[in-house]
């Protein structure tokens, strides 16, 4: 009897585990999943734009978003708590670079975004952020290539902090 209790006890545990994870897993690719169904947003879609910020770098950080659409060109600011990392100044910039990079991909009358850390302001260009790629951002297909993309922009950090020199 213990042996059959043992085993019944064993298989429970296993399935709860089991479903723990399954369970955890679509959360995950939930919260990533496909961001790219939001390409053509317009700056006026204030639930798209806060949908697009859930899924982007530090979103558990974001506090706000004022979006400018009674004159051209439209933009956004987008505040932010603070970061709780070592190297701050370099992780505001590289989030600033990346989620302005999704947000341009995604949002096709943006023209400007800036982003708020703490005392640090970061002021971003569709145009200035396309030429830092080479590319326009009107062309990433997928989530995966734009992030690919990101991460190789990155990887150079003079070629980071130049792009913040005015």
């Amino acid at each position: 009897m213990k042996r059959i209790a043992g085993y019944l006890l064993f298989s429970l545990l296993l399935a709860l585990i089991l479903n723990g994870c399954a369970f955890n897993n679509n959360v995950t690719k939930d919260s990533n999943e496909d961001i790219f169904q939001y390409k053509g947003t317009v700056i006026g879609d204030n639930s798209a734009i806060i949908n697009i910020l859930g899924k982007l770098k530090h979103n558990e950080k974001f506090e706000e978003a004022s979006l400018v659409t009674s004159e051209k060109p439209y933009g956004m600011t987008v505040t932010y708590s603070s970061l709780d990392t070592p190297e701050v100044e370099k992780e505001y910039k590289e989030t600033a670079i990346t989620n302005a990079t999704f947000l341009f991909a995604l949002i096709k009358n943006a023209e400007w975004i800036t982003f708020h850390f703490d005392d640090q302001a970061y002021k971003i260009t569709r145009s200035k952020l396309q030429d830092f790629y080479s590319n326009d951002l009107n062309e990433f297909a997928s989530q995966k290539e734009l992030k690919a993309a990101v991460e190789k922009q990155l990887s150079d950090d003079s070629k980071v902090n130049q792009f913040f020199v005015q």
